[in-house]
């Protein structure tokens, strides 16, 4: 339930800052006619909205994961069993639905940037789009369950979200929307009634997700190793 909530939160409050900043007639663009520094400042935002699920009550019971390829970069490092990732991946994706429905409110202006769906930009291919969010998503995680895993600097872990994110979004939004999340991308789609392509949104995150598996085990680069499922609250266990 706290996934589902989680998610949930993260879908209307998150998408909701895309939609002011990207829709038409929206106030973000008349405030802010770059285009770039509004990619910058939403990837700020959306990464806000998720520390601060991170480090509320909701985030104490589930760990706050809120991302489907997050949970399976904790199931693929032993950290949970695969009934309980795939009941968590089963909240997210439910979390988005529901959380995107209130999305339609924004009418017209959401309407005009498909409420929130995350499109490959024009002329993208779809793997060069794949490989996007192959690689946003391993860099997002890279810096996150890094931090968390660091006794030094696991509590500074939520701050992570908005900094990584307004610069990922900033680089690789014009490729693929830099969702770096599954979930995120199928609940809005859903509302929109815009195909996702699994591709690029789901297959593509889960890449992201092995590829720091692979590099977190690599004795070479002796990367530290999160001890728990989870994002903040870490002296509750798992």
């Amino acid at each position: 339930m706290a996934e589902f909530i989680g998610t949930a939160l993260l879908v209307v409050l998150g998408v909701s800052v895309v939609i002011l900043m990207f829709g038409q007639g929206s106030p973000g663009s008349r405030l802010i006619p770059a285009e770039g520094l509004r990619l910058f400042l939403t990837g700020g935002l959306f990464g806000s909205v998720g520390a601060l699920i991170a480090i509320s009550p909701v985030g104490r019971i589930s760990g706050a994961h809120i991302n489907p390829a997050v949970t399976l970069a904790f199931w693929l490092e032993g950290k949970l069993a695969w009934r309980d990732a795939a009941l968590y991946m089963l909240a997210q994706f439910a979390g988005s639905v529901v959380g995107a429905v209130p999305l339609l409110a924004w009418g017209p202006m959401g309407q005009s940037v498909a409420f929130g769906a995350t499109q490959p930009g024009p002329h993208v291919p779809a793997w060069a789009a794949m490989l996007g969010e192959a690689g946003v998503t391993f860099l997002l995680i890279l810096a996150i369950l890094t931090t968390a895993a660091h006794p030094r600097t696991r509590r500074f872990t939520p701050l992570v979200m908005p900094a990584v994110l307004s610069v990922l979004v900033w680089l690789e939004a014009p490729i693929s929307g830099a969702s770096a999340n599954p979930a995120r991308s199928f609940g809005p789609a859903l509302v929109a009634n815009v195909p996702v392509d699994p591709w690029i949104y789901l297959l593509g995150p889960s890449f992201g997700a092995i590829l720091y598996i692979v590099l977190v085990r690599l004795e070479a680069v002796r990367l530290p190793r999160v001890t728990v499922a989870r994002l903040f609250h870490f002296h509750v266990e798992v």
